[in-house]
């Protein structure tokens, strides 16, 4: 079964007036590279939460992002009155006379006056928090499998392409040898005293030299193979990577071995959609 290294899932939810936000993405990458951004307060779970994301992602460029929102008026800030006070009185000592306000302003702006809060993460948030990346993460996967049936088709109509390029290639092997045996015997007429014996050998050598026969069998052998993984095996993307190498360098000695015109034409169409196969089998979890 395809899947597409290429996902998205978002969930919300809502604890104690803080709007709680999860939203996981990724991109193709030959390994598992993660990257999450999240407040301080859930900085302690960072583990946790890289564990599940791990476990459940297995490869990709995956980004993580974990926002809170504060819904009430009062904001996540605390005001330090008593350090304010001592700000204000030692302020009135050095300076003359003056509005209490224009105190106030100074000192509200000194260290530590007022600092957000940074009360640590309680378990009944800890457990919405794990319910948000679990719902983030079946999205995630609902939305590479959405793709990875995207991909199999595509893959699926590149495969069959070369397959039917392969067959019409059959038409013209006989013609081709024919034209090299008649080039040959042609070349040969202007001398005299032609050994046939000789003559035959090398032909026999040219002929096999340019047989493509088993570029044929093997190439088919690896289409079926492809198709095979595609459809039967999990997390298949590197080994689908490993075929199509194969598959192009059978593609590759068949068209060395051409040697007419219409077969190169078949293996440059051949090669077109091999590399969208090798494209598109990069995005392959």
């Amino acid at each position: 079964m395809i899947l597409s290294m290429t996902g998205f899932g978002r969930s919300e939810g809502v604890f104690e007036g803080k709007k709680i936000t999860v939203d996981i993405k990724s991109l193709n990458s030959k390994s598992f590279d993660l990257n999450i951004k999240m407040p301080l307060r859930y900085k302690e779970k960072e583990f946790e939460i890289r564990k599940m994301l791990n476990d459940r992602i297995m490869r990709g460029k995956v980004d993580c992002y974990i926002t809170m929102e504060n819904m009430n008026s009062s904001g996540d800030t605390a005001v330090n009155v008593e350090l304010v006070k001592s700000y204000m009185a030692e302020l009135k000592n050095m300076a003359s006379d003056g509005p209490d306000f224009e105190y106030l302003k100074m000192a509200v702006r000194m260290p530590d006056a007022i600092s957000a809060k940074t009360d640590e993460i309680n378990e009944n948030e800890w457990v919405l928090l794990t319910q948000l990346l679990e719902e983030a993460l079946i999205k995630f996967a609902s939305f590479r499998k959405t793709e990875g049936d995207i991909l199999h088709e595509e893959l699926k109509r590149n495969i069959h392409n070369i397959e039917t390029y392969l067959s019409m290639v059959v038409p013209y092997e006989g013609v081709r040898l024919e034209a090299v045996r008649e080039r040959y015997q042609n070349t040969l007429k202007e001398f005299g005293n032609i050994d046939e014996t000789r003559f035959y050998q090398e032909l026999a050598y040219y002929t096999e030299k340019l047989d493509i026969s088993e570029e044929k069998v093997r190439l088919v052998q690896h289409l079926k193979y492809y198709t095979e993984v595609m459809k039967n095996e999990n997390l298949n993307g590197k080994k689908l990577g490993f075929i199509s190498q194969e598959i192009g360098r059978e593609i590759n000695t068949l068209g060395s071995k051409a040697n007419h015109a219409e077969i190169q034409k078949l293996v440059v169409m051949m090669k077109d959609d091999l590399e969208k196969i090798k494209e598109q089998t990069l995005n392959v979890l």
